[in-house]
């Protein structure tokens, strides 16, 4: 399973956040605006949360289980699989999202906040932004915390990485 690149979510925030800009800017020529949904920032800070909190209870049950306590609970490897497939989903989803909404958001602060709703729309695109870079940090937490150690065998004697003669 490869590991996530922060360019790639970068990059899928920019595209993301270019286009949804233009999309918003034809959309203003017509009269109206696409709104920013309350439950934008409240969803990906759940996702967030979610994520960082599987985190902390892998962490903590991968070090009770590498110190050999009695009665640790061991993690199963598919879960622990699952767990950084859901994280790594996650954040791409977020990047994506936050890219549009910060798109959005980046539209309305060119064209003026003096009306009161769309200030309030630039706020919510502001914390679905946040929120969406909450998402990414969780779920890089979540690989870190999950990364099986490096294989030593791999370089040994007989291994893969040595050359016959």
């Amino acid at each position: 399973m490869k590991q996530l690149r922060i360019g790639v979510l970068v990059g899928l925030f920019a595209v993301a956040g270019v286009l949804s800009w233009a999309a918003a800017r034809l959309w203003d020529s017509f009269g109206t605006l696409p709104r920013v949904p309350v439950a934008a920032p409240i969803v990906l800070a759940v996702i967030a949360v979610v994520l960082a909190a599987t985190a902390l209870s892998l962490r903590a049950r991968l070090r009770a289980q590498r110190e050999r306590r009695p009665g640790a609970k061991g993690v199963d490897p598919l879960l622990a699989a699952r767990a950084v497939v859901f994280g790594q989903a996650s954040a791409l989803v977020a990047a994506l999202v936050a890219g549009m909404y910060g798109g959005v958001g980046v539209f309305l602060l060119i064209e003026g906040l003096d009306v009161e709703v769309r200030r309030d729309q630039a706020i919510y695109a502001g914390a679905s932004v946040l929120a969406g870079a909450c998402v990414i940090a969780a779920a890089f937490f979540m690989e870190r915390v999950c990364k099986l150690p490096e294989d030593d065998d791999e370089n040994g004697p007989g291994g893969a990485g040595t050359t016959r003669a």
